[in-house]
């Protein structure tokens, strides 16, 4: 932290003798750490709150206050109105005790530290001046970081907005509005998604919008089209291989699923998969853990499958290409994709979106 960089206190005490023990514990530090204001009660402080949005940075809060809101109520309260200020709280309630589960409740409702109050026959100071001193420097780092990061994933969500508007879903059939419908729907589950649909009916479009309107946008989205890999690629290309596991593996690889920890892996075409691979995504689904070429012991992984393909994998089960076990663990939710010859009422707002496009592009 700039030592030029002032840190702007919201004290919330009703006593006025520990309200002067707290700018006396200050003092030394009144140059960087200033109070910008004292309140007594706790709704006076979320009015202050509300209308000085963005001035302070540390909240210094009595536990218990006379009158109306006060608390972890009061915590919760003031966390509503901007989760990146960091809360302080001073108290007389665990003087000369440790009570975990007190400290336990705090910190679940959102306090950053706590300090019990010096007794009243010491004037000087509210608490040990170097760790007050110190939390609420750390406090303040905690809050840079919390809104550094807000503002990343602000960034990251006008990115995806942005690909979003790019890669639209065209069309104002019933179907199409029926497909939109389902879409924002499934995506906020985390449950597996077997997209069905003729080749060119937009299956990875629609993978597309389930990830990026999911709880894990903000992570990895990992395509692979299962049909386009030679079979002895595909196992070591989604789940990896260690280093000297076979000829020519001179360097260990992370697989498609490794790589895609805590994100989305897309598998275009999964009814190309060999039966050997198919063996090893049930696990995957089922363990949630991945088999790695010349590993013995099974790497964890957390990441949601949405599978396409574009056959009629009941028949495949028939003909002993595609495992019956696999097809239950993907086919929890299915999404199908009609060709456009069973929408036709979509064709004028396509070529229009690609007139347009195709325009624009030409400079046209």
């Amino acid at each position: 932290m700039k030592l030029d960089q002032k840190i702007n206190l919201l004290l919330i005490e009703d006593e006025d003798y520990d309200v002067k023990r707290v700018e006396r514990t200050l003092a030394p530090f009144r140059e960087q750490i200033v109070i910008k204001k004292v309140v007594p009660d706790g709704q006076s402080a979320l009015q202050t709150l509300e209308s000085n949005k963005g001035l302070f940075d540390v909240v210094i809060m009595d536990y218990q206050l006379a009158g109306g809101i006060s608390g972890e109520a009061l915590i919760r309260r003031i966390k509503e109105i901007d989760n990146s200020l960091q809360i302080i709280v001073i108290t007389k309630m665990t003087v000369n005790i440790s009570d975990f589960d007190f400290a336990n409740r705090l910190l679940e409702a959102g306090a950053m530290w706590y300090c019990t109050k010096y007794p009243g026959d010491i004037e000087e100071f509210i608490y040990q001046p170097t760790d007050f001193i110190l939390n609420i420097l750390n406090a303040y780092e905690k809050r840079v970081l919390v809104k550094k990061e807000k503002r990343s994933k602000q960034k990251l969500k006008q990115t995806i907005e942005g690909l979003l508007a790019q890669k639209v879903l065209i069309g104002k059939s019933e179907a199409m509005r029926n497909l939109r419908e389902r879409i924002q729907k499934v995506a906020r589950q985390d449950a597996t998604v077997l997209i069905t649909g003729e080749s060119g009916t937009g299956k990875e479009l629609v993978a597309t919008h389930l990830h990026y309107l999911s709880d894990r946008r903000f992570e990895k989205f990992m395509v692979i089209n299962c049909g386009s890999l030679p079979q002895e690629l595909i196992e070591s290309e989604l789940f990896g291989f260690e280093k000297g596991s076979f000829t020519g593996a001179n360097n260990k690889k992370a697989g498609l699923f490794e790589a895609a920890n805590h994100g989305t892996v897309f598998l275009d075409e999964v009814g190309e998969l060999p039966l050997s691979a198919q063996v090893k995504l049930l696990r995957v689904l089922q363990e949630g853990e991945i088999d790695k070429i010349g590993r013995t012991d099974k790497i964890k992984v957390d990441v949601r499958v949405i599978a396409a393909t574009n056959k009629n994998l009941l028949q495949s089960i028939k003909e002993k290409t595609f495992r019956e076990d696999l097809f239950f663990r993907l086919n929890v939710i299915t999404l199908h994709i009609p060709p456009l010859r069973e929408r036709p009422e979509d064709i004028p707002d396509l070529l229009q979106y690609y007139l347009g496009h195709f325009s624009s592009e030409m400079g046209l």
